[in-house]
């Protein structure tokens, strides 16, 4: 699942203003009076577009690679106590449907349309020559962000954005697929698919920052940081203005880069192991209301392993090795054994499946980088 999607209100008006329903919106009709002199004319000033009377404001927040199952506010062992506060001021939806992939499921959600309609059958950066899969958004397609900035709104990004092709991304552009053009008015974040929360590239609009010089920088701070000045300036300028604001996160993809002092918080909170961790979330969300109380968890697929995380016993011929192995890495070593039901598996079973998982992983650790991409030029 790419990802999970917290928005605050979608609604739909009509017939508030002239040409609401047109995009692009024509220029109104000049609706004074030409006469020979100034004197008999009547001049009709350029006005602003304004959004209709009561036009929410609207937050989208996308926090990358997380499951359903993930925040507390849907059943899951995150704590996400402000979005629980939101959750319960307005209405949980359980139906997200996703394109289990980032670049699709972000165009999916800002244009409305199927994603291999604006070109992401896939992620920018495999994009090829093919209908669907190009990574180019037709201009013929508006997101959400330009069919509301045309209509009155000030609208920002902020975080990851991964739909521009990944050979467009420069500092000579082009610019017409950056955030800028795609109709947010203010963008900060990263292009790519993903980026390192300590030094990432930054962008700002269409200008690269580079490498952020802060002390104790840390990415999804600042982006909150970037976004809560954007949205005084907005209030400060254009109080009845309303925004939409769309912040993605980088986290919880790849790179895993979490402070110490958050990581510490869950120690010892997932040792049980995606099995037992499955089942938990399942009955919180049942005694929530998340699921049906009659939904039945489905079982593991055997091509996905079981858990089970033991030591080598001792007098092991992998005893040794353990012993040597520093212990900041026993720590990070997961072992399992896929082919034994956990009620049979033995010391036995558990040495064979650590000295599977060392050969392995030392092969993985010699294996040559793959190959760079051959996509076809577009």
């Amino acid at each position: 699942m790419r990802g999970l999607v917290i928005g605050a209100c979608v609604v739909a008006w009509a017939g508030a203003a002239y040409a609401q329903s047109i995009l692009p919106r024509p220029e109104a009709p000049f609706e004074g009076t030409l006469d020979r002199t100034l004197q008999g004319s009547t001049p009709q000033y350029p006005t602003p577009v304004r959004a209709p009377a009561g036009a929410p404001n609207i937050l989208i927040v996308l926090v990358d690679d997380a499951g359903f199952g993930n925040p507390s506010t849907f059943g899951g062992p995150v704590q996400t106590p402000t979005l629980d506060r939101v959750a319960e001021e307005g209405l949980r939806y359980n139906r997200f449907h996703v394109t289990a992939l980032c670049s699709p499921t972000r165009a999916a959600l800002l244009s409305g349309r199927n994603h291999h309609a604006v070109g992401f059958g896939s992620i920018a950066e495999a994009h090829s020559g093919f209908p669907g899969y190009d990574a180019v958004w037709p201009r013929s397609a508006a997101s959400v962000a330009r069919i509301l900035r045309d209509n009155g709104y000030s609208t920002a990004a902020i975080g990851k954005w991964h739909l521009t092709p990944d050979d467009e991304q420069g500092p000579a552009g082009p610019f017409d697929r950056w955030p800028n053009a795609m109709g947010f008015e203010y963008f900060w974040g990263f292009l790519g698919g993903e980026a390192s929360h300590y030094d990432p590239v930054v962008v700002e609009n269409d200008t690269i920052l580079g490498v952020p010089t802060e002390k104790d920088f840390y990415l999804t701070t600042a982006m909150a940081d970037r976004a809560i000045s954007w949205l005084r300036a907005q209030r400060a300028q254009a109080p009845d203005r309303p925004f939409l604001l769309y912040f993605a996160t980088g986290a919880s993809h790849a790179p895993h880069h979490v402070p110490q002092e958050w990581a510490a918080r869950y120690a010892g909170k997932f040792d049980a192991g995606w099995d037992a961790l499955r089942e938990q979330t399942f009955a919180r969300q049942q005694e929530r209301g998340v699921i049906p109380a009659t939904a039945r968890l489905t079982p593991r697929a055997e091509a996905f392993p079981a858990w089970i995380r033991s030591r080598p016993t001792c007098g092991s011929s992998t005893h040794g090795r353990w012993k040597s192995t520093p212990a900041s890495r026993r720590r990070r070593i997961t072992r399992w054994d896929a082919s034994s039901p956990r009620s049979t598996r033995s010391a036995s079973t558990t040495t064979r499946s650590w000295s599977t998982f060392s050969a392995t992983t030392a092969r993985a650790w010699r294996a040559p980088r793959p190959a760079p991409s051959t996509s076809s030029p577009r």
